[in-house]
């Protein structure tokens, strides 16, 4: 763990409050992070943006983190993290020695040692969710709401025909409301700090329903997405995430339909004991 792990990662401390972490999140660019005990540094939960956004009525973080918390030892390798990532489908593995926290693991940090990982398996072997769909026209409240439950970060959207015409993550859906400075006070963040907006916020859209009014799909969603098709390897999909920043894209067949969405946990099992 050790030659791929974060050492010494940011962390929120219990107590402490939904702001505080909101404004560690933006600070650094993140969208999770493991939470300690102030008084001796253990390891008690995490939390993560999503989990923010659920609870977005409660204000102290002992009650929004997750305390349910699945961690790794520094002396595992590669390939036991690889295949908790794929079996349990998160994405922040924090690595522990006792109680102590130590550094924590990624997706994106196994996706490296991916990118060079020699396998047969194309993407059409690694889809394992039920995709779920948007409709171009329909309303965007509608499908925020079954992205969010349906627990996805990202929806294909299809036109009339069936055709894959874009693709709606959560990311995007926060891209117009960073425009909105008092929206972001009343978060009781700091407005200057705009770099890390877009990786904390999209989800603020959940409980935002009247920023919903008249406005569809097809206004936020990133038309002509990048793909992949079913029988490319999944060595090259890792390649694509990493350089494109995604955590998912699209499969196509033979005849550019859809058939589904390969996630980044999903092609980890190829360097995992997953693989069959």
């Amino acid at each position: 763990m050790a030659d791929i792990m974060t050492p010494a990662p940011i962390v929120a401390e219990v107590p402490g409050s939904r702001n505080s972490a909101i404004n560690l999140m933006v600070r650094n660019g993140l969208t999770g992070l493991p939470v300690v005990r102030s008084q001796d540094g253990n390891l008690v939960g995490i939390v993560s943006r999503k989990d923010i956004f659920r609870n977005f009525e409660e204000d102290q973080l002992s009650l929004i983190m997750r305390k349910k918390i699945i961690t790794i030892s520094s002396d595992k390798t590669v390939e036991d993290a690889a295949d908790i990532f794929y079996k349990q489908r998160i994405h922040r593995l924090p690595v522990v020695e006792g109680s102590r926290l130590v550094g924590i693991v990624t997706p994106t940090d196994l996706l490296r040692v991916m990118k060079d990982t020699v396998t047969n398996l194309k993407a059409e072997d690694v889809i394992r969710s039920v995709c779920v769909t948007a409709y171009e026209d329909e309303p965007l409240s509608y499908t925020v709401a079954a992205m969010r439950i349906s627990d996805v970060s990202a929806v294909p959207v299809l036109d009339a025909r069936g055709r894959l015409v874009g693709i709606l993550t959560d990311r995007d859906l926060f891209s117009d409301q960073m425009k909105d400075p008092e929206t972001l006070k009343s978060l009781g963040i700091d407005i200057g700090d705009y770099a890390g907006y877009r990786n904390v916020l999209p989800l603020f859209y959940s409980v935002s329903e009247d920023y919903f009014d008249d406005r569809k799909v097809s206004e936020f969603m990133i038309r002509n997405p990048t793909t992949v098709f079913k029988k490319t390897n999944v060595a090259e999909v890792a390649r694509i995430m990493l350089s494109r920043d995604f955590g998912q894209i699209p499969v196509r067949g033979t005849k550019d339909e859809l058939i589904g969405m390969v996630y980044d946990v999903d092609v980890l099992c190829a360097i995992g004991n997953s693989n069959e």
